[in-house]
């Protein structure tokens, strides 16, 4: 028994004692090779024998010696580095195949639930859960999208509050006998007399004459000079307070003119512009809308659709898309999801002109009507004068017998189109039919509200043709300014056009 314990001993002490030589050699080799106090010593106990040429080759000797050292050293480093990396990444593939593994859990978690409730769902209408896999894919679908339309509760809260309160509604008397002029005369006195505002006559007969022209009028300007506070008199004047949408700067589509549908209520999110627009459809009133600050966001985005749906020709195709199915509890007027825009409603925007606004395209601008307010209106005495009430159907017709009455003169029309080929011809600019009509339409309104017809014209002028020039480089085009000032005075007279000069003058001192 000892014979075989000492032939494993010395068996397997060969090979142990070889592997412990091994690594005993490699740390040592590795000890001596960085060993500097042995280099040291060989270089001083030579010193003395080197001669010039000897010492030469042991120096190239010793920083060849040194390179060698310096990439053991680097190699030693890179390959730690690349263990350290790799280690890490392992790490990193284990956390996210957890993270995988436990979002596959909430996902079937999930799936358990929507099971669960889709169960109910079926129970609910008198199915066995267990007939579930009978159900089509519609049938699936419809439960899931929660279209259940036999509960009898509207989704619109406040439009069928709107249907109950005004069931019974009896239209006023109305005052269907005033004339355009009466109607701007009084409205200036009220403003004056009732609120404390005042307004010259101008700016009041420019407002007025612009419902004849379009549904959005613009009023810009510096900050307060009134221009929200002639809107909001405008609605006290027709006995029919104006509606205020503050415009915010994160407006960026329709929804936040007439709200949305939450899926997750089941409810739709009515906005007050939706709601004063379906309270239109009832009567007869002039309905004013504010979007007060309304390039604090850029108009073309939430207020797109409604511009090209009130340029439509027909009353018939103004038409706005509320929600893309109908249950039988939604309002009287939203007939297949959709509500037609009231014929009784202006949308009268308020716009100042900083750094924190959005320049208005000229997208919205030739479907507008731009008034500037430019000055604090000055202070009169006006004698007591009450408000009106008038229908919508009225005030359409004294402005449209306006239209009728003072047409435009066709030596006008002669002009302005001479006046069209000038400005083409020097500043490659064209008027468009839109403007033309328009122009058509709020210049004889002005005149049936007391102006005069080339006050008109050169209002129109001035803020939807000469204002396009702003677009253009204006140090290229000042010296064709004069020009053109020079042919409008040989086309109308040096002492009219005076608003469309002094705005050409004042863009060339803008150079």
């Amino acid at each position: 028994m000892d014979t075989v314990f000492k032939f494993l001993f010395e068996f397997l002490g060969q090979f142990f004692g070889s592997l412990w030589s091994i690594i005993t050699g490699l740390f040592g080799g590795v000890g001596n090779a960085f060993d500097f106090s042995a280099y040291v010593n060989i270089i001083n106990a030579y010193t003395t024998e080197l001669g010039g040429l000897a010492w030469v080759i042991a120096i190239i000797a010793i920083v060849l010696l040194v390179a060698v050292l310096a990439l053991c050293v680097w190699l030693i480093v890179v390959a730690v580095k690349k263990f350290i990396r790799s280690h890490r990444r392992r790490k990193d593939t284990d956390s996210l195949v957890k993270e995988v593994q436990a979002l596959n859990k909430e996902v079937m978690r999930l799936n358990l639930e929507k099971d669960k409730i889709l169960s109910m769902k079926v129970s609910q209408i008198g199915l066995n859960p267990n007939e579930i896999a009978e159900l089509t894919g519609e049938e699936i679908e419809s439960l899931n999208n929660g279209e259940e339309e036999d509960t009898g509760e509207s989704r619109f809260y406040k439009l069928t509050e709107i249907d109950q309160l005004w069931a019974d509604y009896v239209p006023p008397v109305y005052d269907n006998d005033i004339t355009l002029p009466e109607f701007c005369e009084r409205f200036r006195l009220f403003a004056c007399s009732q609120l404390g505002l005042y307004y010259d006559i101008k700016l009041i007969r420019l407002f007025v004459a612009s419902f004849a022209s379009t549904r959005l009028i613009i009023l810009q300007g510096i900050s307060g000079t009134g221009k929200t506070s002639l809107a909001y008199a405008f609605g006290k004047f027709v006995n029919n307070p104006s509606i205020v949408a503050s415009v915010q700067p994160s407006w960026r589509d329709r929804t936040e003119l007439f709200g949305y549908f939450n899926e997750f209520t089941k409810k739709f999110n009515e906005t007050e512009l939706l709601r004063a627009m379906y309270e239109a459809s009832y009567n007869d009133n002039i309905y004013a809308v504010i979007l007060d600050e309304m390039n604090i966001a850029r108009v073309e985005y939430y207020f797109a659709e409604m511009l090209s749906i009130l340029e439509m020709p027909s009353r018939d195709e103004w038409v706005v898309d509320i929600i893309p199915n109908s249950w039988p509890s939604d309002p009287k007027h939203i007939v297949n999801g959709q509500l037609r825009i009231p014929p009784n409603m202006w949308y009268i925007g308020t716009a100042n002109n900083d750094d924190s606004t959005f320049a208005i395209t000229d997208k919205v601008y030739d479907r507008a009507m731009p008034i500037n307010i430019d000055t604090k209106g000055v202070p009169f005495d006006a004698p007591l004068t009450d408000p009106v009430y008038i229908s919508y159907k009225h005030f359409e017709y004294i402005l449209n017998a306006a239209k009728v009455q003072f047409v435009v003169s066709e030596e006008n029309i002669k002009k302005i189109t001479l006046l069209d080929d000038y400005v083409i011809e020097h500043f490659r600019i064209a008027f468009g039919n839109r403007i033309v009509k328009q122009l058509r339409d709020f210049v004889p309104a002005y005149v049936g509200t007391g102006g005069t017809e080339l006050d008109g014209l050169d209002y129109v002028l001035a803020r939807k043709v000469f204002r396009k020039f702003e677009s253009l480089n204006i140090s290229y085009i000042r010296d064709e300014i004069d020009g053109l000032c020079a042919y409008i005075d040989e086309l109308f007279g040096e002492e009219n056009m005076n608003e469309s000069k002094d705005y050409l003058r004042m863009l060339k001192k803008l150079v």
